[in-house]
């Protein structure tokens, strides 16, 4: 007789433990709904979401329930350099930094650069031919501005040039248990990326949330249609932890993306993320993880030009 791997009982748990908790929740959804509605449904981590939506897809309602069960993790293995997301989103940034670093993403060969929305016209340009997408932040950093003007920010970017949205949820409506208004937020960033073909990563901001508030973030953003979950901004005291990313997995199921961003500055640390499930990495040591030691001082802009 040959007995399952561990990787194998994993997967079959996740797949009957999903199946069980979305069964125990398709019994207490009603049996008809207004005309033009319909509903979603994702469990995880001990908890259920229903969130509903209109005839043209905005969020009516969403709620949650807590559960018994949790389900399993599904680890990603990719390429470090392929998923990097090459980060500069301090306020004092320079037209000269940015070039600095669109040359960089060319010379490794990161995903993107992920910039503030006044950089995205001047990246655009700069990596035009290559395989580096653009990437804009959305309500960052506080995820306080109203959803109409994440979505004329996010209409703005794309027509910049970005490929790739960052947005940050409304971190307060969340602790406050608003859930369909933090539902209805992702949603409308969404349908505006989406009409162009650009993903959306949702930040939830990790460090404000606990463990139950993460798993409804992500659940939410994963019925609102959102592309990727993602840690943090960086900017409210604390970033990626092994434990963070693994709970956001297992929230997400394999379905999503999930990326890990804030304080991550080695290789180690982005390995280590990747084993935990994360399938991108938000950084500015992008170089150093890829190089695996430290940027030497002498390297500079002028240096960088040379290898093109």
């Amino acid at each position: 007789m040959i007995l399952p791997n561990q990787q194998t009982i994993e997967s079959l748990v996740e797949i009957i433990t999903r199946e069980v908790l979305n069964a125990y929740v398709e019994k207490n959804v009603p049996l008809s709904l207004p005309e033009g509605q319909y509903c979603k449904m994702e469990c995880a981590g001990g908890m259920c979401v229903k969130t509903c939506f209109d005839r043209v897809g905005r969020v009516v309602s969403a709620g949650a329930e807590r559960l018994s069960s949790s389900p399993g993790a599904i680890p990603a293995d990719l390429n470090l350099a392929g998923f990097i997301d090459h980060t500069l989103l301090k306020p004092d940034v320079t037209p000269e930094k940015i070039v600095q670093l669109c040359i960089e993403a060319r010379k490794y060969n990161f995903a993107s650069v992920c910039v503030n929305p006044t950089h995205i016209k001047l990246c655009a340009e700069l990596l035009a031919g290559s395989p580096v997408k653009v990437c804009s932040v959305i309500g960052f950093p506080l995820g306080a501005t109203l959803s109409e003007v994440k979505v004329a920010e996010t209409k703005a970017v794309i027509r910049d040039g970005a490929r790739e949205v960052d947005m940050v949820i409304n971190i307060g409506a969340l602790k406050a248990a608003n859930s369909t208004l933090v539902a209805e937020d992702i949603r409308s960033v969404v349908q505006a990326a989406h009409e162009f073909g650009v993903p959306v990563k949702v930040i939830i901001e990790t460090a404000l949330l606990t463990d139950e508030e993460k798993v409804l973030a992500c659940l939410l953003a994963k019925e609102a249609g959102a592309d990727f979950v993602k840690t943090s901004t960086g900017f409210s005291g604390g970033g990626a932890t092994v434990h963070d990313i693994t709970l956001m997995r297992r929230s997400v199921g394999s379905e999503m993306g999930v990326k890990a961003s804030g304080g991550i500055q080695s290789r180690e640390d982005a390995e280590s993320m990747v084993k935990a499930g994360a399938t991108r990495i938000g950084a500015s040591a992008g170089i150093k993880i890829v190089r695996g030691t430290p940027i030497p001082k002498t390297e500079s802009l002028d240096a960088a030009k040379k290898s093109y």
